[in-house]
This record gives C-alpha cells, sequence and structure tokens, in this order.
C-alpha cells in the first residue's frame, strides 16, 4: 500500500446529495420534489399539520396556568456546601447566605432565593441565612451545631398579620 492509495472504508462517508445539477445525477430538474404544488415551493414546512387530520397540540386539553406570583428557589445540598467548605470557598465561620453560596460557585444564579436540601454529610459548623431549608437539611445542620435563618419569613408573617388585620376590619 502507498500513500496515493489510501482511501476511506466504503460506507464511511456520506456525501451531500446535490440537488437541481442536471438531469445526470438523478436529482436535478425538480430536485424530488416532484411538480409544483405548496410542497414544491421553497420554504414551505408546515409545522404540526397533519393532513387535515387534528393536530395533536389541538386534540390534547388545556391545562393549568402560568402564575406571577410564584417563587423560584436555586437549591444547593448539604455534600456541595461541605465540599465549597473544604476548598475553602466557604467561610465557615462568617454567615452563609445567598451571595456568599453563589460567590463559592455553587450557583450561577440565586432566581428567588436559596432553598438548602439535606443530601449528604455535613461535618461543618455553619450558620446558614437563606429562603428555605429542608426538613431534612435543618435537621443535619442543628446535629453539627449550627443554624438555620430563614429569609423573608418576617415579611410573610407581616403580610399574613395584615392581612387578618384587615379582614376583621371589613367584618367588624
Amino acid at each position: 500500500m502507498k500513500l496515493n492509495e489510501v482511501r476511506d472504508n466504503p460506507g464511511s462517508r456520506h456525501y451531500e446529495k446535490r440537488l437541481g445539477r442536471g438531469i445526470g445525477s438523478g436529482l436535478g430538474k425538480t430536485s424530488g420534489k416532484g411538480h409544483k404544488g405548496q410542497k414544491a415551493r421553497a420554504g414551505v414546512s408546515l409545522h404540526a399539520f397533519e393532513g387535515g387530520q387534528m393536530p395533536l397540540h389541538r386534540r390534547l386539553p388545556k391545562r393549568g396556568f402560568n402564575n406571577i406570583f410564584a417563587k423560584t428557589y436555586s437549591e444547593v445540598n448539604l455534600d456541595k456546601l461541605q465540599q465549597a467548605v473544604d476548598a475553602g470557598k466557604l467561610d465557615s465561620a462568617k454567615p452563609v447566605d445567598a451571595e456568599a453560596i453563589r460567590n463559592a460557585g455553587l450557583l450561577k444564579q440565586t432566581h428567588d432565593g436559596v432553598r438548602v436540601l439535606g443530601r449528604g454529610e455535613l461535618k461543618a459548623k455553619l450558620d446558614l441565612q437563606v429562603a428555605g431549608a429542608s426538613k431534612s437539611a435543618q435537621a443535619a445542620v442543628e446535629k453539627v451545631g449550627g443554624s438555620v435563618t430563614i429569609v423573608g419569613a418576617e415579611k410573610a408573617a407581616q403580610r399574613e398579620a395584615a392581612k387578618t388585620k384587615r379582614g376583621k376590619k371589613q367584618q367588624g
């Protein structure tokens, strides 16, 4: 075998079909699209058209709504917090809040706050100030001598108190 005899294995390369380049190619003139009609024209692609049959997206019922007051929380697990402490990215002596977690590279964005979940094991004593924490995460943090403060809970309590006051005023 010589260098000029090196070839690809048969079938290893698929060449692009060149359309509309003469009758000898087998794909000349109408380029495999047949004669005239909507599907022969440029730019046609009837999205979700099923030949007159009711399309799937119209057969299925509508469901739900988008709640404009819904809150989305970024989630971080205990094992990731422990890894950050071990790597020196989180200081266990200082309070750990959403900004500290983001600066440690555990989250790209915090959305409406950070919620701590209980996967993994925590050895470091942390003072967490977050928007939420699962019961298992809260128990694990308190087990090693740390604390969990739910930030924003005061505002929610104030709103609830204001609602009940307004309700009592309207009734009385």
